[in-house]
């Protein structure tokens, strides 16, 4: 009986102090679980430092480990995205190569997936970071979850286990920015989840700022709800009828008092700006879902690759 393959895709930008762990820990993985084959494939993202260099040096010694080199760095959205869909085997693991997620859980991963369930999502229910960090994505994953009718796995990053069948069926999304929790989200597929707690960076740094943590906030609002779309409607009905039934109130209160009552031009001015905030808001709300047909009438490749190695 032909042993079943499973394919681990670790993207990494700049991890040169981090991926030859990662790929030790991942042998150990295999070793453990003999009754299974498997390959490992690092897609990296336009690394400045020695990290392709260090990838290149456990290539030549493990055919096993391919390498996708970017031609530059694509973001943290398209290039996990890409080496995933390009991965082979029964099963494909996704896991940062930053260390701070386990890759021993992939063990539990791949007992669960053995019980026929086609996405076992790891989701960390505890982290070394900061409190106040933490609370901030609990309460951006519960109002997604509101936004939406698709149900969405509260700290869940892509770090997971998916049958070859999610593979084929994210093929058929043609995504030139596509949002990887969201689509998960979307396909509605059995899933079950996995815990594990979260530890801190320890080599490296994080590269993902706030405009990066912005991005995929964002692209997770406007993939998955047109529901704010739905609120700047209903905030302009709302604000026209606060404005008109001032102006009558202002109106009347005028005729009534005519010689006593002087508006003044405070009350002009803090209605002028307040309309002019609401109309700014409208606008990067529908400039968002702009930007992202946009993006999808572009239909750019995911990325573009330097160089295969081992693939």
């Amino acid at each position: 009986m032909t042993q079943k393959l499973i394919t681990i895709v670790s993207p990494c930008l700049n991890e040169e102090l981090n991926v030859g762990e990662m790929y030790r820990r991942l042998q150990d993985l295999a070793a453990s679980l003999p009754e299974y084959r498997f390959a490992f494939l690092f897609i990296d993202n336009g690394s400045t430092d020695n990290t392709v260099g260090v990838l290149r040096e456990l290539a030549a010694k493990d055919p096993a480990l391919g390498v996708i080199v970017n031609a530059r760095n694509f973001g943290p959205v398209r290039s996990p995205v890409h080496g995933f869909l390009q991965a082979e085997g029964d099963a494909i693991g996704m896991i940062a190569s930053d260390l701070q997620e386990p890759p021993e859980l992939f063990v539990a991963m791949i007992r669960e997936w053995e019980k026929g369930i086609p996405i076992v999502a790891a989701v960390k229910n505890s982290s070394d970071e900061s409190g106040l960090m933490y609370r901030i994505r609990t309460s951006y994953y519960r109002l997604v979850a509101r936004l939406t009718n698709v149900e969405v796995i509260e700290h869940y990053t892509g770090f997971g286990l998916y049958d070859r069948r999610v593979v084929e069926e994210l093929r058929k999304y043609h995504d030139p920015y596509p949002y990887f929790r969201g689509m998960i989200a979307e396909l509605g597929l059995p899933h079950t989840k996995v815990f594990f707690h979260q530890a801190l960076r320890k080599r490296g740094i994080t590269k993902h700022n706030f405009y990066i943590l912005y991005d995929i906030a964002m692209l997770g609002i406007t993939n998955l709800s047109r529901v704010p779309l739905r609120l700047v409607t209903f905030t302009g009905f709302v604000c026209s009828l606060l404005c008109f039934l001032a102006g009558l109130f202002y109106f009347g209160y005028k005729v009534a008092f005519w010689k006593h009552f002087t508006v003044g031009i405070a009350p002009v001015v803090i209605g002028l700006f307040f309309l002019g905030s609401v109309q700014m808001i409208a606008l990067g709300i529908i400039g968002e879902y702009v930007g992202s047909i946009h993006t999808m009438a572009q239909n750019r490749p995911l990325v573009t690759e330097k160089e295969r190695i081992n693939c």
